[in-house]
Formats: structure tokens, sequence, C-alpha cells
């Protein structure tokens, strides 16, 4: 298997990818740490989102009210770097912001919508959960369609994780059944999109680096988003908000979309696609607790077993994948000594 691609060493805006030299396999902790940080602050947004919800406030007003408050922070961003470097403008040819802003769209605005829609019928808790299952396609998008070795040791992992989710969902289908099928399979397809927006997106800050392709990408996904809400609800839906949904905007905007989108795409940039989406057990369980606190959800035995069931099978699929990425940059040193 091929070695893995130079990396960018900062997850901040940067003006380009600097190379790691490891003298030896090894673990990341940086990019780790980005994609950690990452996971858990992207896990709050499915509570403001409901808190949203509650205030009777539609689907689409909801996600371009996280787009509204987050699009002035990439702009600021994106002309901070230009300025900064003028170098970058020539990096930015009409084929690279054009398929830039193509992965922001899945990435940001059609995996989001469907998240964001699948939350109008599930709890907080299982969207989590469900959402979680990207790992796995992101390991089998990357065999299927980007040249990556298939390592069989993860699919323990994966089907304890999966077992996990099945033991929730006929919890759920017992208890409260009513849109729980669309729920699940709106959030599903937005795992499969997030999914094949990972291995997309580290091909795109190969190019451009990290910084400017958040900004391209996110602010592409944010003008889609304020446009589908203005063209459905007009632009009279901003002036109703109430205060407290506007807070939950911003708290959506910031803590759930901008700081953490730099931070996912740093561990991406670092550790690729697969490594950085076995990091995610972290955001389940800091859903879990701020639902039970916040939003009153249940947490039942079934609950306890499901989430321990995915999470555990989260960090058996991680070590596998490390291990057999160790093993890989193991044999490539030494065919190359």
């Amino acid at each position: 298997m091929a070695g893995p691609p130079n990396k960018p060493r900062s997850f901040m805006p940067s003006t380009a990818s600097s190379p790691t030299a490891p003298s030896a396999p090894g673990i990341d902790y940086v990019g780790y740490a980005l994609a950690i940080g990452g996971a858990v602050l992207f896990s709050t947004k499915g509570i403001f989102i409901k808190l949203a919800y509650q205030h009777g406030v539609p689907t689409e007003t909801v996600l371009a009210l996280r787009m509204l408050v987050a699009l002035p922070v990439y702009a600021v961003i994106l002309v901070t770097l230009l300025r900064r470097n003028p170098t970058l403008r020539q990096k930015l040819t009409p084929s690279l912001v054009i398929s830039s802003m193509a992965v922001g769209m899945l990435g940001y605005y059609v995996s989001s919508y469907l998240d964001f829609a699948g939350l109008n019928f599930l709890s907080a808790q299982f969207e989590r959960l469900v959402l979680f299952t990207y790992p796995f396609f992101t390991l089998m998008f990357g065999v299927w369609f980007f040249g990556d070795r298939m390592n069989w040791g993860v699919v323990p992992g994966m089907a304890l994780s999966y077992l996990g989710l099945l033991v929730i969902f006929g919890w759920n289908l017992s208890t409260n059944p009513d849109g729980l099928w669309v729920g699940t399979g709106l959030v599903l397809a937005s795992a499969l999109t997030f999914a094949f927006y990972q291995h997309l997106a580290k091909r795109q800050m190969n190019h451009i680096g990290t910084g400017l392709f958040t900004c391209i990408a996110m602010g592409t996904a944010a003008i889609a988003a304020i446009t589908q809400n203005t063209l459905w609800h007009g632009v009279a839906s901003y002036g109703a908000l109430s205060a407290p949904v506007w807070g939950y905007g911003l708290a959506l905007g910031v803590l759930g979309t901008v700081v953490p989108s730099f931070l996912m795409n740093g561990g991406i940039a670092r550790i690729g696609a697969r490594a950085t989406s076995s990091t995610g057990a972290f955001g389940p369980l800091f859903t879990i607790a701020i639902a039970v606190v916040v939003l009153n959800e249940p947490f039942t035995l079934y609950h306890a077993v499901g989430t321990a069931c995915v999470i555990l099978g989260s960090v058996w699929f991680g070590r596998a994948d490390n291990r057999a990425k160790a093993k890989a940059r193991t044999t490539q040193a030494a065919a190359a000594a």
C-alpha cells in the first residue's frame, strides 16, 4: 500500500502545507487531539438544533441561522489569508475553486441538511450514534474509490457498533416509532455523504491548504443554506426569531461549526480521513451527557448497552486501523531502505 502523502502541520489557516518527516512509525498526537476536539464540539450541534426546534423553527431556518453566524467568520479569515500571502491567489485556479466549492456543498450543506432534517424525528442521542457510523463508510469509500487497502481487522469493531445501534433502535421502535425509520434514513444518508466528503476534502487540502479550503467550502455551503431558507420562508423568517433562538444560532455557528470545522479538517490533513473518523467516539458520549441534562432525554439500560457497544466498537475499529497503517509504514520504510 502506498505511503501517506505529505500533510499540513497546522490546523489553523495556513498559506501552504508543510511536509511531515516522521523518522519512525508512530502516533500523531496533535492530529488526534485536533480530531477529538472537532468531534466533541461538532457533537453540540444536535443539542442546539433540538433546542431551536422546541421554539417551532423549521429545519431550513435553523440551518440558515447556523450559516448566517458562521459565514462572516469564514469571509474574514479568507480575506486575511489572501492579503497576508498574495501567492495563495496563484493556487486558486478556477478548477480548484469550483471543485472546493462542490466538495463544501457536499459535506457542509447536503450532509448538514440531511442531519438537521433527521433530528426532527430522532433524539439527539440516537442521531449522534447513527451519524457515528460514518467511519465504516469512510473505510469502504476509500477501498472502492480511492485505492485504499481493505483492513478486515476493523470489521468486528464496526459490527459491534452496529449491534449497539440496533439495540437502541429496537428500544425506540417499541416506545416511540413515529418517524423513526425516516429519521434514521436521513441521518444515515448524512453519514454517507460526510464520509465521501472526507476523502474529497483531504485531496483539496493537499492542493490549497486547510485554512483556504475550509473557508471556501464552508462559505459556499453557508450561501446555499441562506439562499434556500430565503426562497422557502422569506427574509421575514429571520426577523421572527426570538432572542433565545438567536442565542442557539450563535452557539451553533461558533461552537458547533466554525471552531470544529478547522479542528476536524486539521485532523484529516494530519492523520487522514479514516483515522479522523475513528476518533468520533468522544462525540456521542458528550452528546448523551448534555442531552440527558439539558433536553431531559431518557437514558435506559438499553441506551447504556447500545452506547457501550458503539463506543467499544469504535475503539476497536480505531486500534485495528492504526495497527494496519503502522505496519504498512514499517513495510514501506524497510522496502525503501
